[in-house]
Protein backbone atom coordinates (compact mmCIF):
# COMPACT_ATOMS: atom_id res chain seq x y z
CA UNK A 1 0.00 0.00 0.00
CA UNK A 2 1.10 3.52 -0.83
CA UNK A 3 2.87 5.80 1.80
CA UNK A 4 -0.15 7.96 1.70
CA UNK A 5 -2.56 5.14 3.42
CA UNK A 6 -2.59 4.10 7.74
CA UNK A 7 -2.88 0.76 7.56
CA UNK A 8 -4.27 0.89 11.30
CA UNK A 9 -6.78 3.76 10.46
CA UNK A 10 -8.17 2.35 7.52
CA UNK A 11 -9.31 -0.78 9.32
CA UNK A 12 -10.47 1.53 12.41
CA UNK A 13 -12.41 3.93 9.84
CA UNK A 14 -13.62 1.35 7.74
CA UNK A 15 -12.35 3.65 3.79
CA UNK A 16 -9.93 5.39 2.65
CA UNK A 17 -10.81 8.52 0.48
CA UNK A 18 -7.99 8.76 -2.36
CA UNK A 19 -7.48 12.18 -3.17
CA UNK A 20 -6.70 12.93 -7.02
CA UNK A 21 -6.55 8.88 -7.71
CA UNK A 22 -7.39 9.26 -11.27
CA UNK A 23 -5.15 11.55 -13.25
CA UNK A 24 -6.39 14.29 -14.48
CA UNK A 25 -5.56 13.88 -18.16
CA UNK A 26 -7.56 10.69 -18.62
CA UNK A 27 -11.05 12.13 -17.20
CA UNK A 28 -12.53 13.70 -20.20
CA UNK A 29 -12.42 10.84 -21.29
CA UNK A 30 -13.88 8.90 -18.98
CA UNK A 31 -16.68 11.22 -18.72
CA UNK A 32 -17.13 11.19 -22.34
CA UNK A 33 -17.39 7.23 -21.96
CA UNK A 34 -20.02 7.53 -19.24
CA UNK A 35 -22.40 9.63 -21.22
CA UNK A 36 -21.87 7.53 -24.33
CA UNK A 37 -23.22 4.10 -22.43
CA UNK A 38 -26.32 5.50 -20.61
CA UNK A 39 -28.64 3.18 -20.61
CA UNK A 40 -32.86 3.82 -19.55
CA UNK A 41 -33.82 1.72 -16.99
CA UNK A 42 -35.75 -0.66 -19.26
CA UNK A 43 -32.95 -1.25 -20.76
CA UNK A 44 -31.34 -3.07 -17.84
CA UNK A 45 -31.51 -6.94 -17.11
CA UNK A 46 -32.96 -5.56 -13.89
CA UNK A 47 -35.26 -1.95 -13.65
CA UNK A 48 -32.19 0.21 -12.21
CA UNK A 49 -33.86 3.24 -9.44
CA UNK A 50 -36.02 6.22 -10.25
CA UNK A 51 -33.58 10.14 -9.65
CA UNK A 52 -30.34 8.51 -11.03
CA UNK A 53 -28.77 8.22 -14.38
CA UNK A 54 -27.07 4.47 -15.24
CA UNK A 55 -24.55 4.04 -16.92
CA UNK A 56 -23.51 0.44 -18.58
CA UNK A 57 -19.82 0.82 -18.95
CA UNK A 58 -18.01 -1.92 -17.78
CA UNK A 59 -16.80 -3.12 -21.30
CA UNK A 60 -15.02 -0.02 -21.74
CA UNK A 61 -11.14 -0.36 -21.42
CA UNK A 62 -10.77 3.19 -19.76
CA UNK A 63 -12.88 2.45 -16.98
CA UNK A 64 -11.30 -0.97 -16.37
CA UNK A 65 -8.35 0.95 -15.98
CA UNK A 66 -9.66 2.92 -13.74
CA UNK A 67 -10.67 -0.18 -11.48
CA UNK A 68 -7.43 -1.39 -11.76
CA UNK A 69 -4.87 1.02 -10.61
CA UNK A 70 -2.53 0.28 -8.31
CA UNK A 71 -3.24 2.41 -4.93
CA UNK A 72 -6.68 1.24 -5.73
CA UNK A 73 -5.65 -2.46 -5.83
CA UNK A 74 -3.68 -1.70 -2.57
CA UNK A 75 -6.27 -0.49 -0.85
CA UNK A 76 -8.94 -3.10 -1.45
CA UNK A 77 -5.92 -5.67 -1.02
CA UNK A 78 -5.78 -4.61 2.77
CA UNK A 79 -9.56 -4.54 3.45
CA UNK A 80 -9.90 -7.63 2.02
CA UNK A 81 -6.85 -9.85 3.35
CA UNK A 82 -6.96 -12.52 0.47
CA UNK A 83 -7.11 -12.96 -3.14
CA UNK A 84 -10.06 -11.25 -4.48
CA UNK A 85 -11.58 -10.53 -7.83
CA UNK A 86 -13.28 -7.60 -9.74
CA UNK A 87 -16.52 -8.68 -9.70
CA UNK A 88 -18.91 -5.37 -11.28
CA UNK A 89 -18.45 -1.85 -12.27
CA UNK A 90 -21.30 0.19 -13.62
CA UNK A 91 -21.79 4.54 -13.79
CA UNK A 92 -24.35 6.13 -11.42
CA UNK A 93 -25.04 9.74 -11.35
CA UNK A 94 -28.15 11.52 -9.53
CA UNK A 95 -30.13 13.61 -11.34
CA UNK A 96 -32.07 16.82 -10.27
CA UNK A 97 -34.08 16.07 -6.93
CA UNK A 98 -33.02 12.72 -7.04
CA UNK A 99 -30.20 10.85 -4.92
CA UNK A 100 -31.24 10.28 -1.56
CA UNK A 101 -31.09 7.43 0.22
CA UNK A 102 -31.51 6.13 3.61
CA UNK A 103 -28.28 4.92 5.82
CA UNK A 104 -27.13 1.24 5.27
CA UNK A 105 -24.64 -1.26 4.95
CA UNK A 106 -24.59 -2.87 1.79
CA UNK A 107 -23.65 -6.15 3.89
CA UNK A 108 -20.82 -8.78 3.57
CA UNK A 109 -21.84 -12.10 1.80
CA UNK A 110 -20.22 -14.84 3.68
CA UNK A 111 -17.75 -12.85 6.21
CA UNK A 112 -16.93 -9.42 7.41
CA UNK A 113 -14.38 -8.21 4.80
CA UNK A 114 -15.41 -10.28 1.78
CA UNK A 115 -16.66 -7.36 -0.38
CA UNK A 116 -15.11 -3.99 -0.94
CA UNK A 117 -17.09 -1.04 -2.65
CA UNK A 118 -15.57 1.82 -4.29
CA UNK A 119 -16.55 5.19 -5.99
CA UNK A 120 -14.74 6.65 -8.67
CA UNK A 121 -16.11 10.13 -9.23
CA UNK A 122 -15.69 11.89 -12.40
CA UNK A 123 -17.08 15.41 -11.44
CA UNK A 124 -16.67 17.40 -8.35
CA UNK A 125 -18.59 16.22 -5.87
CA UNK A 126 -20.37 17.79 -2.42
CA UNK A 127 -23.40 18.79 -0.93
CA UNK A 128 -24.82 20.91 -3.95
CA UNK A 129 -24.82 17.36 -5.97
CA UNK A 130 -26.01 15.03 -4.05
CA UNK A 131 -22.27 13.63 -2.54
CA UNK A 132 -21.89 10.86 -0.42
CA UNK A 133 -22.71 10.42 3.09
CA UNK A 134 -20.84 7.81 5.74
CA UNK A 135 -20.75 6.76 8.73
CA UNK A 136 -16.43 6.32 9.96
CA UNK A 137 -16.21 3.06 11.86
CA UNK A 138 -19.65 1.87 11.37
CA UNK A 139 -18.58 -1.28 10.12
CA UNK A 140 -17.45 -3.33 12.70
CA UNK A 141 -19.68 -2.83 15.72
CA UNK A 142 -18.35 -3.74 19.08
CA UNK A 143 -19.68 -6.42 20.94
CA UNK A 144 -22.57 -5.37 23.13
CA UNK A 145 -23.35 -2.54 20.89
CA UNK A 146 -26.93 -1.46 19.93
CA UNK A 147 -27.90 -2.03 16.32
CA UNK A 148 -26.97 1.00 14.18
CA UNK A 149 -30.32 3.45 13.97
CA UNK A 150 -30.00 4.58 10.24
CA UNK A 151 -32.60 6.96 10.76
CA UNK A 152 -29.78 8.55 13.21
CA UNK A 153 -27.32 11.08 10.69
CA UNK A 154 -26.16 12.50 13.93
CA UNK A 155 -22.33 10.60 12.89
CA UNK A 156 -22.85 10.78 9.14
CA UNK A 157 -20.50 12.68 7.56
CA UNK A 158 -21.32 14.08 3.62
CA UNK A 159 -17.73 13.94 1.74
CA UNK A 160 -16.45 16.43 -0.85
CA UNK A 161 -13.97 16.55 -3.20
CA UNK A 162 -12.48 16.53 -6.80
CA UNK A 163 -12.87 14.73 -10.01
CA UNK A 164 -10.83 12.16 -9.52
CA UNK A 165 -10.79 11.39 -6.39
CA UNK A 166 -11.57 7.31 -5.21
CA UNK A 167 -13.65 6.30 -2.34
CA UNK A 168 -12.72 2.71 -1.06
CA UNK A 169 -14.91 1.16 1.99
CA UNK A 170 -16.33 -1.84 3.60
CA UNK A 171 -19.65 -2.91 2.46
CA UNK A 172 -21.13 -2.86 6.10
CA UNK A 173 -19.82 0.39 6.54
CA UNK A 174 -22.70 2.72 7.08
CA UNK A 175 -23.51 4.77 4.11
CA UNK A 176 -26.23 6.75 1.79
CA UNK A 177 -26.12 8.89 -1.56
CA UNK A 178 -27.51 12.17 -0.82
CA UNK A 179 -30.33 14.83 -2.84
CA UNK A 180 -29.01 16.30 -5.50
CA UNK A 181 -30.64 20.00 -5.11
CA UNK A 182 -29.32 21.61 -8.18
CA UNK A 183 -28.50 18.96 -10.75
CA UNK A 184 -25.22 19.85 -11.11
CA UNK A 185 -23.58 16.72 -12.93
CA UNK A 186 -22.14 14.01 -10.49
CA UNK A 187 -21.06 11.40 -12.77
CA UNK A 188 -19.11 8.24 -10.74
CA UNK A 189 -18.26 4.59 -11.27
CA UNK A 190 -19.51 2.16 -8.73
CA UNK A 191 -17.12 -0.95 -8.28
CA UNK A 192 -17.29 -3.84 -6.09
CA UNK A 193 -14.58 -6.41 -5.14
CA UNK A 194 -15.28 -9.58 -3.88
CA UNK A 195 -12.94 -12.31 -1.93
CA UNK A 196 -12.18 -15.03 -4.12
CA UNK A 197 -14.81 -17.04 -2.33
CA UNK A 198 -17.52 -15.64 -3.58
CA UNK A 199 -16.74 -16.07 -7.23
CA UNK A 200 -19.51 -19.10 -7.13
CA UNK A 201 -21.89 -17.20 -5.86
CA UNK A 202 -21.21 -13.89 -8.17
CA UNK A 203 -21.47 -16.41 -11.58
CA UNK A 204 -25.16 -17.09 -10.53
CA UNK A 205 -26.54 -13.79 -10.21
CA UNK A 206 -24.15 -11.74 -12.79
CA UNK A 207 -26.77 -11.60 -16.00
CA UNK A 208 -29.12 -10.30 -13.25
CA UNK A 209 -27.22 -7.42 -12.57
CA UNK A 210 -25.85 -6.70 -15.93
CA UNK A 211 -22.52 -7.72 -15.62
CA UNK A 212 -20.70 -8.26 -19.29
CA UNK A 213 -17.16 -8.29 -18.54
CA UNK A 214 -14.64 -10.79 -17.78
CA UNK A 215 -14.23 -11.62 -14.12
CA UNK A 216 -11.71 -14.59 -13.95
CA UNK A 217 -8.99 -12.27 -13.07
CA UNK A 218 -7.63 -12.87 -9.63
CA UNK A 219 -5.60 -10.19 -7.11
CA UNK A 220 -3.13 -11.45 -4.30
CA UNK A 221 -3.24 -8.80 -1.62
CA UNK A 222 0.34 -9.36 -1.27
CA UNK A 223 1.16 -8.04 -4.75
CA UNK A 224 -2.15 -6.40 -5.86
CA UNK A 225 -0.58 -5.28 -8.86
CA UNK A 226 0.22 -8.10 -10.78
CA UNK A 227 -2.87 -10.36 -11.80
CA UNK A 228 -2.20 -13.89 -10.84
CA UNK A 229 -3.05 -16.79 -13.52
CA UNK A 230 -6.89 -17.12 -14.52
CA UNK A 231 -8.59 -19.30 -11.98
CA UNK A 232 -10.84 -22.66 -13.22
CA UNK A 233 -14.42 -21.54 -13.38
CA UNK A 234 -16.19 -24.07 -11.14
CA UNK A 235 -19.17 -25.47 -13.19
CA UNK A 236 -22.43 -24.84 -11.32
Amino acid sequence: MGAMIDHEQLHRDGYALLRGAIPAERLDDLRAAFDADVKPSDQWPVPRGAGWRHSLLDLDPRVQAVCRLPEVLAVVGELIGERFFLSQVEGREPLAGGGQQTLHRDLFAQRPGDTVIALAYFDDYGPCNGATRIVPGSHRPAQGELPFDFADESRSVQLSGSAGDILIFDADLVHAGSLNPTGARRRSILICYFAEPLYATHLQSAKLRGIRMDTADRFDPTRPVQVSQRAVVPVI
